[in-house]
């Protein structure tokens, strides 16, 4: 109601020109003139679902002294916390933007305050405040990371429908949304409607592949393939084809079951193969007067095996069809085994006519198969025209017509062939050639080749790359390539990525890899430390993080080193703001996970007992090494390892890592310090002025002495101990 009466006498002073007096300034005295007011607000008063990156506005009915609008007037806040940002005043308008994102669904207030003047230096006569909430978040995860994918995370308004879908990956199942760790549904597209901040969890569940195949492919069909939740019961089903029976099912070298129904509880993937036998037939040829060939000739055959009988009749007979179970003049003939079958082939006796061929050819040649003075009637020639350089084959005249090529002449008559060549125009061509990766060197290099020209290419990659084949007007892999110019041609040499597979395991570290140091109770610093990374401890508190001096950032969710090089990224903790405790609990996730992992790991196979523990001295290949002690390296000493780039090093420790003063890890042959693991089941201790490269993930404390090294990360499910060392992210 105050302001409506202001309002309305500002309006009123306006109309008439008459000019109240007694509006407040910055030292009390009434001056003549509108006293200033916020006429409008944005967000309004008591707005709810407002952006996270709403830029927050009051409008004054007169223009306002912009001196006066200033952090001390124009306050933005949720709860008694002020909210950082920006003020700037344009035309009748402040603005206030928040240095970072609002939070989701939090209540927050702006006061524009008596401090702010107009332009004669009279005073707001009230605090003018209001009120807001912003539009509530949903976040998604998937459990485990590598379960399955989600979508639909984001903002939404108070009492909007909202759906989330979750995806399973390859080898899982979806089972469930859980919120705060309770059930909310099982279906994977789950919809509800907004009613504040959601942190949901699609959870997956691993499945196992049973693959199925028959033995052979035709003997019958197979049911029961797919993927199915670890431990469930499965059936399989095989069915033989006609002429078929059902032998076994086999794994491997091993008879799974000899039910064609076969039940059995899934606990790994498994491939299983129905074997069926074919049924077998005779088959009986009989010939007079001329021989069979069969092909396959055997004594028996499989059901739906096929056979290849050829008639050949003897020398003054000809061969006139087949009688019993297969009919017919065609020769040689198919007959497919699906019983016993007896064939006769038939053969009378021939007259012997006989006849010449006359074959002609000029700029050209043509080959007679057979090549005989006289050809017996009926018999067949086949007759193939080649052309002379330059010239092209146009057809056929006299006794045979058309331009097949090979052309068949059937001897009944005495016969004269004639084989039409023509002259070929001159054709030139273009040859263009592209290259991405790699060179193409043409020879000859010409603009412009002639028809029936042939060109070389030859491919060569550029380092790194690899060559892979040919596309366009050329295909395969040979290399060099002959190409004969018989129209403009486009070629692509293809080259890819020359991928070197590295020796040695791998483990992945997912987000745990993001911090230089990762503890779940604590990181303790004495003496001059420097840290190269980000550092965090969960869920243990930002009070476990001792010796830094730790300066909190403005958005609460990172704190920094009071001397920069002690920690040049940032610092996280599990009480700070969100997302950081989020971020931590992944992380620390993913360290356990990474940790049980790797002391797994049996492929390839681990190197066992090396040095029975004692390391000094030693020179080690990439690979996996285990032992059942303690690992030592003495003092003053070192172990060296050697490899590629891209090679890698497992150590399973199954006690302490110990090194003692002076000792050092040395790298030949381009090993880096980020394909090293040392998996430590006790604590890792480094003495003074050591020097260690790779990962150690410690099942309980690392402990690094005055002037040692680490070129790698420390994760520890406990704590990390620092005495004026030094860790550097690889």
């Amino acid at each position: 109601m105050k302001m409506k009466k202001l309002t309305l006498l500002a309006i009123l002073a306006i109309g008439s020109v008459v000019f109240f007096t007694g509006c407040k300034n910055d030292d009390y005295e009434a001056k003549v003139g509108v006293c200033p007011l916020v006429v409008s607000s944005i967000p309004i008063d008591k707005a709810i679902d407002v952006p996270l990156t709403q830029i927050i506005s009051a409008t004054f009915n007169e223009k306002m002294d912009p001196e006066t609008i200033n952090q001390a007037s124009f306050i933005v806040q949720q709860g008694t916390t002020a909210v950082v940002g920006t003020i700037a005043y344009n035309g009748l308008t402040a603005t206030f933007t928040p240095s970072s994102p609002l939070l989701p669904n939090v209540l927050y207030s702006g006061t524009i305050k008596t401090l702010a003047k107009d332009l004669l230096g009279q005073a707001l006569q009230a605090d003018y405040k209001w009120s807001f909430t912003t539009i509530a978040q949903i976040t998604l995860t998937s459990n485990p990371t590598a379960g399955g994918t989600t979508t639909g995370a984001g903002t939404f308004a108070k009492g909007a429908s909202v759906t989330v879908n979750a995806i399973p990956g390859v080898g899982y199942a979806f089972t469930n949304w859980t919120l705060n760790g309770t059930p909310v549904s099982t279906t994977p597209s789950y919809q509800f409607t907004m009613d504040g901040n959601k942190a949901l969890v699609a959870n997956f569940a691993f499945q196992f592949a049973v693959a199925l195949s028959s033995n052979p492919a035709e003997g019958g069909i197979t049911t029961g393939a797919g993927s199915y939740t670890a431990g469930s019961n499965v059936t399989v089903t095989a069915t033989p084809n006609t002429n078929y029976t059902f032998v076994n099912w086999t794994e491997g070298l091993t008879i799974a079951s000899t039910l064609a129904n076969y039940t059995f509880p899934l606990n790994a993937s498994r491939n299983l193969v129905a074997n069926f036998t074919a049924n077998t037939y005779t088959l009986n040829t009989t010939a007079v007067n001329g021989t069979v060939l069969k092909v396959p000739s055997k004594t028996a055959y499989n059901s739906g095996e096929i056979v290849v009988l050829t008639a050949t009749p003897a020398t003054g007979y000809t061969f006139t069809g087949w009688t019993g179970d297969a009919t017919g003049t065609i020769n040689p003939v198919s007959v497919t085994m699906n019983s016993n079958k007896n064939v006769t082939a038939n053969f009378t006796a021939i007259v012997a006519d006989t006849y010449t061929l006359n074959v002609t050819a000029v700029n050209g040649t043509v080959l007679k198969v057979p090549s005989k003075t006289a050809y017996n009637s009926g018999e067949i020639v086949v007759l193939t025209a080649t052309p002379a350089m330059g010239y092209t084959f146009t057809g056929w005249t006299g006794d045979a017509t058309g331009t097949i090529n090979p052309v068949s002449v059937t001897m009944n008559s005495n016969k004269n062939v004639t084989a039409n060549f023509t002259a070929n125009l001159p054709n030139t061509y273009s040859l263009n050639v592209i290259a991405v990766n790699g060179t193409v060197l043409k020879v000859p290099n010409k603009t412009a080749y002639n028809s029936g020209d042939i060109v070389q290419l030859t491919a060569t990659a550029n380092s790194g790359f690899k060559f892979t084949g040919w596309s366009g007007d050329a295909n395969g892999t040979l290399n060099p390539l002959s190409v004969t110019m018989n129209a403009d041609k486009n070629i692509t040499a293809n080259f890819i990525e020359d991928v070197i597979i590295p020796v040695g395991p791998i483990v992945n570290l997912n987000t745990a890899g993001d911090f230089s140091i990762l503890t779940k109770s604590g990181i303790s610093s004495t003496g001059i430390t420097s840290v190269q990374g980000d550092i965090g401890v969960s869920p243990a508190a930002a009070a476990a993080i001792t010796g830094f001096g730790l300066i909190m950032d403005t958005n609460g969710q990172t704190s920094h080193t009071t001397i920069a090089t002690h920690v040049t990224g940032k610092v996280y903790a599990a009480d700070y703001a969100p997302p950081t405790p989020s971020k931590l609990t992944v992380a620390v996730l993913d360290m356990e996970t990474a940790y049980t992992t790797a002391n797994n790991l049996v492929t390839p196979a681990p190197v066992l007992e090396q040095g029975a523990g004692n390391l000094s001295g030693l020179t080690l290949a990439p690979g996996l090494y285990k032992w059942s002690t303690g690992v030592l390296i003495s003092s003053n000493s070192s172990v060296t390892l050697s490899g590629g780039a891209n090679d890698t090093w497992v150590f399973q420790i199954a006690q302490d890592l110990t090194l003692l003063t002076g000792a050092k890890v040395n790298l030949i042959g381009g090993a880096q310090a980020k394909n090293i693991t040392w998996v430590v089941a006790g604590q890792a201790v480094l003495g003074s002025q050591t020097e260690l490269y790779g990962t150690i993930m410690s099942k309980t404390l690392i402990s690094l002495n005055t002037g040692s090294k680490v070129t790698g990360r420390l994760l520890a499910q406990t704590a990390v101990t620092l005495n004026a060392s030094t860790v550097v992210a690889p």
